[in-house]
Order: structure tokens, then C-alpha cells, then sequence
């Protein structure tokens, strides 16, 4: 990779860590959107999906907070009522558009998973370049349990990640790394931590060996908290604590930026958590710190929305309200 090839993805990636910005993860799955409209009472088919990210992505005064937005296959070939292509909706609000590569996952072993979608990655990545795709998301996730994560999981999806980092930078995209420890069971948040590191390690020892740009790709990582079933809860500043000292042991210096995943939290702990951690961390760590919330964003406004052209307004000022709350966390300022 040449140094302006470089350049130009150190640019984009900084931009998706804007100040007081973050990115928009609008790239569920069909299952996954499907199971969405249905605890909400709405039909799922491609017009409703259509019209609900249409939705989300007019919402007005979006590229305020919002600086880039994860798309899906279906969801970037998509367009307005008008006819205007969504990628360019997006660019119009001064959003970079992004796109969800892999595909899923499989078995590795009981109860570890192994993230697909390397085989046709480049000609795929090629194609959503002239869609209008600037940055990539691919999603790796470690489950906590009796026996695991195993060193041989934990490697396997680093690799993946690494080749998926590799090929976007080739292609001229900004890859987002995103390795999901998830926090589902009854462990501590000492356990989240050392297993959090553990996988941020693997994953950057991968990146370089495999000769990825580090100033070129956003961090996509779990916050470190409690097991959602752990009977003793950690709160927002030990969480800032603990995420902040993982960053610190495992991620170079270099990374353009850190963008959290939201995960099974609520919207309100998400915004409270990344809020406890820029106002006790911004600008003593080398990146910024800001948010990538799927659920954290759209919860509120799916329910308001309800498939209902009526209530597109009131459901777009739950977007805006959503965004404008991340962002100040992103800030430390709420």
C-alpha cells in the first residue's frame, strides 16, 4: 500500500472518530431484523425493512452526531420512495456509509463460534467500493464459559480478522475490527477483563503480523462488564476503569480510533458507560473514545415507528435524541 492509499484511509478512519461523533450500526442481519419487528408487531418484508431504514437514515440532523453508518447487503443496494440510493442519502447528510462483510457464523467447538466470509471477500469488497462503501465491519464473538474461550478460538477469529483488514486496506476500505466478548453469563467483571485482553492482544499481534495499517482501522470492542448474570453488578466508573486499563495493555498507540459496541446493555447504561469513561479518560489516552450502538440507537425509535409512515417524525426524534446523547457521551459532557 503506497503512502497516499494510506493517508486517505488514515483520513476516513479519523473521520469516523470525529469529535463528538460516532457510527450508526444499521446492518442487522434478515434474521436478526425479523426478530426485531416482530417483538414489536411489525411485518417483515423488504418494503417494511426499506421504509424503516429509510427512516433512520433521513432522520434530520443526523450527521450532527453521526458520523459514519454500518449498512447491510440488502440495505446498500437499497433506495429512497424518491429513488435516491441510500449510500447517497447518507453522503448528502454528511455520513460516510459503511458495510457489514461477514457472513455469520459457525461452529468451531461447543460453545465457541468461528466468524465466515473470507472465500469471495475481495470481489465483494470491490463491488461495495462502487456502491458507495467506504469503511467494512466484520464481527467476531467470544463466548465466556466453563472451559472457554479456548486459545485455539480465540486465534482462529484473529486470523479471520486479520485477513478481512488486510484485504478492505487493499481495496482502499477502512476496516472495523470489531472482537465481541460477550457477556452473557454469570462470570466477573476480572474475568470479562482478562479475557478481553487476551483477545485484543491475539487480535493485534494477527494485524501485524499480517502488515495491516494500524492509523487506518477503528476498534470495534465489547465494553468490559460484569456477566449480565453475575450477582455482583459493576458500576459505570469501575466499568471506565476497566475498560480503559484493558485498552491501555493491548491497543498500539497508533489505532485511528475506538468505537464500543453497544451489546445486550440498555440504551441508557450504554450512553451512561461511554459518558463515565470520557469524563474520567478523554485526552489521557491516545485515541478517542466514542460509540458504534446498533440497539443503543434504534431501540426506542422501532417501537415509535411501529411500520407506521404516520410516525416517522416522532420516531426520527428519537433517533436525533439517541445521537445527540451518544455523542455528548463520546464527550464526557452529559
Amino acid at each position: 500500500m503506497n503512502t497516499m492509499d494510506q493517508q486517505k484511509l488514515t483520513r476516513i478512519a479519523r473521520a469516523l472518530v470525529a469529535p463528538g461523533k460516532g457510527i450508526l450500526a444499521m446492518d442487522e442481519s434478515s434474521g436478526t431484523i425479523r426478530k426485531r419487528f416482530e417483538e414489536v408487531g411489525v411485518k417483515d418484508t423488504e418494503e417494511t425493512r426499506r421504509a424503516y431504514r429509510e427512516m433512520l437514515l433521513t432522520t434530520p440532523g443526523l450527521g450532527r452526531y453521526i458520523s459514519g453508518a454500518i449498512l447491510f447487503d440488502e440495505t446498500i443496494r437499497q433506495k429512497t420512495a424518491a429513488g435516491i440510493p441510500f449510500p447517497a442519502v447518507l453522503k448528502k447528510q454528511g455520513i460516510i456509509p459503511g458495510i457489514k462483510v461477514d457472513k455469520g457464523t459457525r461452529e468451531f467447538a461447543p460453545g465457541e463460534l468461528l466468524t465466515e466470509g473470507l472465500d469471495d471477500l475481495r470481489e465483494r469488497l470491490a463491488e461495495y467500493r462502487m456502491l458507495g462503501a467506504q469503511f467494512a465491519k466484520w464481527r467476531v464473538v467470544i463466548a465466556i464459559g466453563n472451559g472457554i474461550p479456548s486459545e485455539a478460538c480465540i486465534d482462529a477469529n484473529a486470523r479471520a480478522l486479520a485477513q478481512y483488514a488486510l484485504l478492505c486496506q487493499q481495496q482502499g476500505i477502512v476496516p472495523v475490527v470489531e472482537p465481541e466478548v460477550l457477556m452473557d453469563g454469570t462470570h466477573t467483571i476480572q474475568r470479562s477483563f482478562e479475557v478481553t485482553v487476551a483477545v485484543q492482544k491475539a487480535v493485534f499481534a494477527e494485524l501485524k503480523k499480517s502488515g495491516v495499517a494500524c492509523e487506518g482501522i477503528i476498534l470495534k470492542p465489547n465494553m468490559v462488564l460484569s456477566g449480565y448474570g453475575c450477582a455482583e453488578q459493576a458500576d459505570s466508573e469501575t466499568v471506565a476503569e476497566m475498560t480503559v486499563r484493558c485498552l491501555r495493555e493491548a491497543v498500539p498507540r497508533e489505532v485511528a480510533g475506538i468505537a464500543f459496541l453497544s451489546g445486550g446493555q440498555s440504551d441508557e447504561d450504554a450512553t451512561a458507560r461511554l459518558n463515565a469513561i470520557n469524563r474520567k479518560y478523554k485526552g489521557s489516552v491516545p485515541w478517542r473514545l466514542t460509540f458504534s450502538y446498533g440497539r443503543g440507537m434504534q431501540r426506542e425509535a422501532l417501537k415509535v415507528w411501529d411500520g407506521k409512515a404516520a410516525n416517522v417524525a416522532v420516531a426520527q426524534r428519537a433517533v436525533l435524541k439517541r445521537a445527540r446523547e451518544n455523542g455528548g457521551a463520546s464527550e464526557g459532557i452529559l
